[in-house]
Protein backbone atom coordinates (compact mmCIF):
# COMPACT_ATOMS: atom_id res chain seq x y z
CA UNK A 1 0.00 0.00 0.00
CA UNK A 2 1.83 3.13 -0.97
CA UNK A 3 -0.33 6.41 -0.42
CA UNK A 4 0.69 9.35 -2.05
CA UNK A 5 -1.82 13.23 -2.10
CA UNK A 6 -1.08 16.36 -1.52
CA UNK A 7 -2.32 19.64 -0.04
CA UNK A 8 -1.79 23.47 -0.97
CA UNK A 9 -0.10 25.82 1.22
CA UNK A 10 -2.29 28.57 0.57
CA UNK A 11 -4.36 29.94 2.95
CA UNK A 12 -5.28 29.12 6.60
CA UNK A 13 -5.92 25.21 7.26
CA UNK A 14 -10.02 25.18 8.30
CA UNK A 15 -12.37 22.54 9.49
CA UNK A 16 -12.82 21.46 6.13
CA UNK A 17 -9.04 20.96 5.51
CA UNK A 18 -8.75 18.64 8.71
CA UNK A 19 -12.61 16.70 8.31
CA UNK A 20 -12.29 16.02 4.61
CA UNK A 21 -8.27 15.29 4.32
CA UNK A 22 -5.95 15.85 7.01
CA UNK A 23 -7.83 13.39 9.65
CA UNK A 24 -7.77 10.85 7.07
CA UNK A 25 -3.85 11.45 6.30
CA UNK A 26 -3.26 10.57 9.79
CA UNK A 27 -5.37 7.71 9.56
CA UNK A 28 -4.06 6.01 6.42
CA UNK A 29 0.02 6.99 7.75
CA UNK A 30 -1.28 4.57 10.38
CA UNK A 31 -2.98 1.55 8.41
CA UNK A 32 -0.01 1.84 5.45
CA UNK A 33 2.65 1.76 8.35
CA UNK A 34 0.72 -1.03 9.44
CA UNK A 35 0.56 -3.04 5.91
CA UNK A 36 4.37 -2.25 5.45
CA UNK A 37 3.56 0.23 2.83
CA UNK A 38 4.45 4.09 2.64
CA UNK A 39 2.54 7.33 3.37
CA UNK A 40 4.00 10.33 1.16
CA UNK A 41 2.35 13.97 1.47
CA UNK A 42 3.32 16.72 0.43
CA UNK A 43 3.16 20.90 0.10
CA UNK A 44 1.93 21.24 -3.32
CA UNK A 45 3.71 24.38 -3.37
CA UNK A 46 4.73 23.83 -7.54
CA UNK A 47 0.68 24.10 -7.66
CA UNK A 48 0.17 27.46 -5.98
CA UNK A 49 2.26 29.12 -8.65
CA UNK A 50 -0.49 28.36 -11.16
CA UNK A 51 -1.91 31.21 -10.11
CA UNK A 52 -1.51 35.25 -9.03
CA UNK A 53 0.75 34.98 -5.42
CA UNK A 54 2.47 36.46 -2.56
CA UNK A 55 6.23 34.72 -3.22
CA UNK A 56 6.69 35.81 0.83
CA UNK A 57 3.60 34.77 1.85
CA UNK A 58 3.90 30.95 -0.03
CA UNK A 59 7.01 30.41 1.69
CA UNK A 60 5.51 31.47 5.17
CA UNK A 61 2.35 29.32 4.41
CA UNK A 62 4.39 26.48 3.29
CA UNK A 63 5.96 26.21 7.32
CA UNK A 64 2.82 27.07 8.53
CA UNK A 65 1.27 23.59 6.92
CA UNK A 66 3.95 21.88 7.90
CA UNK A 67 3.49 22.99 11.49
CA UNK A 68 -0.39 21.94 11.30
CA UNK A 69 0.11 18.48 9.32
CA UNK A 70 2.22 17.62 12.46
CA UNK A 71 0.09 19.59 15.22
CA UNK A 72 -2.87 17.16 13.43
CA UNK A 73 -0.88 14.18 14.47
CA UNK A 74 1.05 13.59 10.98
CA UNK A 75 4.44 11.89 12.10
CA UNK A 76 7.35 12.62 9.94
CA UNK A 77 9.45 9.53 11.71
CA UNK A 78 6.02 7.12 9.90
CA UNK A 79 5.26 9.32 7.09
CA UNK A 80 7.22 11.09 3.64
CA UNK A 81 6.12 14.87 4.15
CA UNK A 82 7.95 17.22 2.26
CA UNK A 83 7.51 20.17 -0.68
CA UNK A 84 7.44 19.57 -4.05
CA UNK A 85 9.41 22.54 -4.66
CA UNK A 86 12.37 20.69 -3.22
CA UNK A 87 11.95 17.34 -5.47
CA UNK A 88 12.26 18.32 -8.99
CA UNK A 89 11.21 15.07 -10.31
CA UNK A 90 7.97 16.09 -9.71
CA UNK A 91 8.24 18.96 -12.38
CA UNK A 92 10.40 16.55 -14.53
CA UNK A 93 7.82 13.74 -14.66
CA UNK A 94 5.43 16.33 -15.63
CA UNK A 95 6.59 17.63 -18.92
CA UNK A 96 7.70 14.03 -19.82
CA UNK A 97 3.87 13.35 -19.42
CA UNK A 98 2.95 16.33 -21.51
CA UNK A 99 3.57 14.36 -24.74
CA UNK A 100 0.82 12.22 -23.83
CA UNK A 101 -1.81 14.30 -21.66
CA UNK A 102 -4.19 15.24 -24.98
CA UNK A 103 -5.32 19.08 -24.56
CA UNK A 104 -8.92 17.74 -25.05
CA UNK A 105 -8.68 15.82 -21.81
CA UNK A 106 -7.31 19.00 -20.07
CA UNK A 107 -10.19 21.16 -21.75
CA UNK A 108 -12.74 19.52 -19.97
CA UNK A 109 -11.74 19.60 -16.46
CA UNK A 110 -14.07 20.80 -14.61
CA UNK A 111 -12.11 22.37 -12.43
CA UNK A 112 -10.04 24.45 -15.12
CA UNK A 113 -13.75 25.57 -16.16
CA UNK A 114 -14.66 26.73 -12.42
CA UNK A 115 -10.79 28.61 -11.75
CA UNK A 116 -10.49 30.06 -15.76
CA UNK A 117 -13.84 31.47 -15.44
CA UNK A 118 -14.72 33.41 -18.47
CA UNK A 119 -11.30 34.82 -19.01
CA UNK A 120 -9.90 31.33 -20.30
CA UNK A 121 -7.14 33.29 -22.55
CA UNK A 122 -5.60 35.10 -19.65
CA UNK A 123 -4.63 32.42 -17.08
CA UNK A 124 -1.67 30.68 -17.20
CA UNK A 125 -0.80 27.92 -19.01
CA UNK A 126 0.36 26.22 -15.78
CA UNK A 127 -3.20 26.51 -14.75
CA UNK A 128 -4.33 24.50 -17.31
CA UNK A 129 -1.50 21.46 -17.12
CA UNK A 130 -1.63 21.50 -13.95
CA UNK A 131 -3.70 18.32 -14.05
CA UNK A 132 -0.58 16.95 -15.38
CA UNK A 133 1.40 17.80 -12.63
CA UNK A 134 -0.89 16.47 -10.50
CA UNK A 135 -0.84 12.92 -12.02
CA UNK A 136 3.03 13.08 -12.03
CA UNK A 137 2.50 13.41 -7.98
CA UNK A 138 1.09 10.15 -7.99
CA UNK A 139 2.47 8.42 -10.43
CA UNK A 140 6.25 9.33 -9.71
CA UNK A 141 5.74 6.96 -6.63
CA UNK A 142 3.74 4.31 -7.85
CA UNK A 143 1.15 5.10 -5.61
CA UNK A 144 -1.41 2.26 -5.27
CA UNK A 145 -4.11 4.62 -3.32
CA UNK A 146 -4.89 8.47 -3.42
CA UNK A 147 -6.95 9.77 -0.78
CA UNK A 148 -9.97 11.79 -3.05
CA UNK A 149 -13.05 14.04 -2.83
CA UNK A 150 -15.70 14.29 -4.97
CA UNK A 151 -14.19 17.39 -6.57
CA UNK A 152 -10.99 15.43 -7.13
CA UNK A 153 -12.47 12.15 -8.28
CA UNK A 154 -11.73 13.61 -12.31
CA UNK A 155 -8.38 14.56 -11.68
CA UNK A 156 -7.50 10.93 -10.90
CA UNK A 157 -9.15 9.45 -13.83
CA UNK A 158 -7.14 11.46 -15.39
CA UNK A 159 -4.23 10.54 -14.08
CA UNK A 160 -4.96 6.77 -14.65
CA UNK A 161 -5.54 7.76 -18.36
CA UNK A 162 -2.59 9.52 -18.55
CA UNK A 163 -0.96 6.71 -17.09
CA UNK A 164 -2.37 4.02 -18.83
CA UNK A 165 -1.57 5.22 -22.42
CA UNK A 166 1.62 5.83 -21.43
CA UNK A 167 2.12 1.60 -20.86
CA UNK A 168 0.44 1.14 -23.85
CA UNK A 169 2.95 3.78 -25.75
CA UNK A 170 5.89 3.01 -24.18
CA UNK A 171 6.23 0.26 -21.87
CA UNK A 172 9.32 -1.78 -22.20
CA UNK A 173 9.59 -5.47 -22.95
CA UNK A 174 10.42 -8.46 -20.52
CA UNK A 175 12.21 -11.12 -21.80
CA UNK A 176 9.42 -13.26 -22.32
CA UNK A 177 7.78 -10.66 -24.73
CA UNK A 178 5.33 -9.22 -22.17
CA UNK A 179 4.67 -5.48 -21.72
CA UNK A 180 6.56 -4.18 -18.01
CA UNK A 181 4.26 -1.19 -17.01
CA UNK A 182 6.36 2.00 -16.07
CA UNK A 183 3.35 3.50 -14.09
CA UNK A 184 0.99 1.75 -11.37
CA UNK A 185 -2.91 2.85 -11.94
CA UNK A 186 -3.82 4.12 -8.70
CA UNK A 187 -6.82 3.74 -6.80
CA UNK A 188 -9.07 6.26 -5.50
CA UNK A 189 -9.44 6.02 -1.34
CA UNK A 190 -12.26 7.68 -0.27
CA UNK A 191 -13.80 6.82 3.15
CA UNK A 192 -17.54 6.50 3.87
CA UNK A 193 -16.60 9.13 7.15
CA UNK A 194 -14.90 11.71 4.52
CA UNK A 195 -17.16 14.54 5.85
CA UNK A 196 -17.67 17.84 3.02
CA UNK A 197 -17.98 21.00 5.26
CA UNK A 198 -19.93 23.70 4.30
CA UNK A 199 -19.60 27.44 4.30
CA UNK A 200 -20.80 28.96 7.89
CA UNK A 201 -22.43 31.61 6.18
CA UNK A 202 -24.02 29.71 2.96
CA UNK A 203 -25.01 25.94 3.44
CA UNK A 204 -24.64 25.39 -0.44
CA UNK A 205 -20.98 26.43 -0.82
CA UNK A 206 -18.12 24.59 0.48
CA UNK A 207 -15.89 25.94 3.02
CA UNK A 208 -12.79 27.42 1.68
CA UNK A 209 -9.27 29.03 2.26
CA UNK A 210 -10.18 31.86 -0.26
CA UNK A 211 -13.91 32.61 0.74
CA UNK A 212 -13.71 36.54 1.91
CA UNK A 213 -15.17 36.56 5.13
CA UNK A 214 -13.77 34.38 7.88
CA UNK A 215 -16.80 34.36 9.41
CA UNK A 216 -17.38 31.65 7.04
CA UNK A 217 -14.65 28.75 8.21
CA UNK A 218 -13.39 27.88 11.17
CA UNK A 219 -9.80 28.12 11.48
CA UNK A 220 -7.71 25.69 13.06
CA UNK A 221 -5.60 28.21 14.28
CA UNK A 222 -8.60 30.01 16.09
CA UNK A 223 -8.52 30.78 19.48
CA UNK A 224 -11.46 29.06 21.41
CA UNK A 225 -13.46 31.97 22.27
CA UNK A 226 -13.42 32.72 17.67
CA UNK A 227 -14.42 29.47 17.23
CA UNK A 228 -17.36 29.63 19.41
CA UNK A 229 -18.17 32.93 18.40
CA UNK A 230 -18.28 31.70 14.51
CA UNK A 231 -20.78 29.07 15.50
CA UNK A 232 -22.58 31.13 17.38
CA UNK A 233 -23.00 33.63 14.24
CA UNK A 234 -23.49 30.63 11.45
CA UNK A 235 -26.51 31.01 9.60
CA UNK A 236 -29.53 28.78 10.21
CA UNK A 237 -33.46 28.83 9.84
CA UNK A 238 -35.64 29.37 12.80
CA UNK A 239 -36.30 25.57 12.65
CA UNK A 240 -36.12 23.59 15.29
CA UNK A 241 -33.72 20.38 14.90
CA UNK A 242 -35.77 17.09 12.97
CA UNK A 243 -35.61 13.61 14.77
CA UNK A 244 -33.93 11.95 11.66
CA UNK A 245 -31.50 12.63 8.81
CA UNK A 246 -34.59 13.06 5.87
CA UNK A 247 -36.14 16.72 7.65
CA UNK A 248 -32.49 18.24 7.06
CA UNK A 249 -32.92 17.84 3.25
CA UNK A 250 -33.75 21.58 2.20
CA UNK A 251 -31.98 22.89 4.85
CA UNK A 252 -28.49 23.20 4.28
CA UNK A 253 -27.48 24.92 6.43
CA UNK A 254 -28.96 23.16 9.36
CA UNK A 255 -27.44 19.58 7.75
CA UNK A 256 -23.93 21.53 7.46
CA UNK A 257 -23.81 21.63 11.27
CA UNK A 258 -25.57 18.69 12.03
CA UNK A 259 -23.15 17.27 9.68
CA UNK A 260 -19.87 18.61 11.79
CA UNK A 261 -21.29 17.53 14.48
CA UNK A 262 -21.53 14.24 13.12
CA UNK A 263 -18.22 14.00 12.23
CA UNK A 264 -16.37 15.55 14.97
CA UNK A 265 -18.04 13.10 17.23
CA UNK A 266 -17.84 10.02 15.23
CA UNK A 267 -21.36 9.91 15.10
CA UNK A 268 -24.21 9.00 12.19
CA UNK A 269 -26.54 11.76 11.97
CA UNK A 270 -29.42 10.09 12.67
CA UNK A 271 -27.66 9.20 15.99
CA UNK A 272 -26.93 13.12 16.36
CA UNK A 273 -30.64 13.84 16.15
CA UNK A 274 -32.16 11.40 18.14
CA UNK A 275 -30.02 13.23 20.91
CA UNK A 276 -30.84 17.15 19.82
CA UNK A 277 -33.82 16.91 17.77
CA UNK A 278 -36.55 18.76 18.36
CA UNK A 279 -34.56 21.57 20.21
CA UNK A 280 -33.59 24.80 18.61
CA UNK A 281 -30.01 26.17 17.54
CA UNK A 282 -29.93 28.09 21.08
CA UNK A 283 -29.62 24.37 22.50
CA UNK A 284 -27.72 22.77 19.52
CA UNK A 285 -24.84 25.83 18.58
CA UNK A 286 -23.20 25.59 22.53
CA UNK A 287 -22.86 22.30 22.12
CA UNK A 288 -21.21 22.13 18.80
CA UNK A 289 -19.17 25.16 20.24
CA UNK A 290 -17.75 23.18 23.09
CA UNK A 291 -17.50 19.98 20.94
CA UNK A 292 -14.87 22.00 18.46
CA UNK A 293 -13.39 23.49 20.93
CA UNK A 294 -12.31 20.05 22.83
CA UNK A 295 -11.51 18.75 19.48
CA UNK A 296 -9.34 21.27 17.99
CA UNK A 297 -7.74 22.80 20.92
CA UNK A 298 -5.40 20.53 21.35
CA UNK A 299 -4.47 20.93 17.81
CA UNK A 300 -3.90 24.22 18.02
CA UNK A 301 -1.76 24.23 21.01
CA UNK A 302 0.27 21.92 19.35
CA UNK A 303 0.42 24.31 16.05
CA UNK A 304 1.56 27.24 18.34
CA UNK A 305 4.60 25.42 20.07
CA UNK A 306 5.32 24.61 16.61
CA UNK A 307 5.05 27.52 14.24
CA UNK A 308 7.90 29.64 14.85
CA UNK A 309 10.60 27.08 15.32
CA UNK A 310 11.89 27.39 11.53
CA UNK A 311 14.90 25.49 11.99
CA UNK A 312 12.25 22.42 13.19
CA UNK A 313 9.99 22.60 10.25
CA UNK A 314 12.60 23.22 7.43
CA UNK A 315 14.04 19.99 9.48
CA UNK A 316 10.93 18.37 8.71
CA UNK A 317 10.91 19.46 4.99
CA UNK A 318 14.81 18.34 3.98
CA UNK A 319 14.87 15.30 5.76
CA UNK A 320 10.72 14.28 4.02
CA UNK A 321 12.68 15.57 0.29
CA UNK A 322 15.26 13.32 0.57
CA UNK A 323 13.55 10.47 0.83
CA UNK A 324 11.20 11.37 -1.64
CA UNK A 325 13.84 12.38 -4.10
CA UNK A 326 15.86 8.69 -3.57
CA UNK A 327 12.07 6.80 -3.84
CA UNK A 328 11.20 8.86 -6.86
CA UNK A 329 14.73 8.15 -8.89
CA UNK A 330 13.83 4.82 -10.29
CA UNK A 331 10.42 5.57 -11.66
CA UNK A 332 11.95 8.92 -13.24
CA UNK A 333 14.64 6.81 -14.58
CA UNK A 334 12.24 4.34 -16.18
CA UNK A 335 10.40 7.27 -18.07
CA UNK A 336 13.11 8.63 -19.70
CA UNK A 337 14.64 5.28 -20.97
CA UNK A 338 10.86 4.16 -21.92
CA UNK A 339 10.64 7.23 -23.79
CA UNK A 340 14.42 7.25 -25.82
CA UNK A 341 15.98 9.83 -24.03
CA UNK A 342 19.42 9.85 -23.01
CA UNK A 343 20.29 11.46 -19.68
CA UNK A 344 23.76 11.88 -17.81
Amino acid sequence: MIVVSGIQPTGKPHLGNYLGAIRNYVKLQDEAVAQGGRCLIFLADLHAISMPHDPAQLNASTLEMVATLVACGLDPARTVLFNQAQVPAHAELQWLLMGTARMGWLSRMTQWKDKAGKNREGQSVALFGYPVLQAADVLLYQATHVPVGDDQKQHLELARDIAQKFNNDFAPKSANGEEAPVFTLPEPYIPEEAARIMSLRDGTRKMSKSEPSDMSRVNLTDSADDMASKVKKAKTDPEPLPSEAAGLADRAEARNLVGIYAALSGQAVDAVLREHGGKGFGHFKPALADLLVATLGPIRDRFVELKDDHEALHAILANGAAEARALSRPTLDAAYSALGLVRG
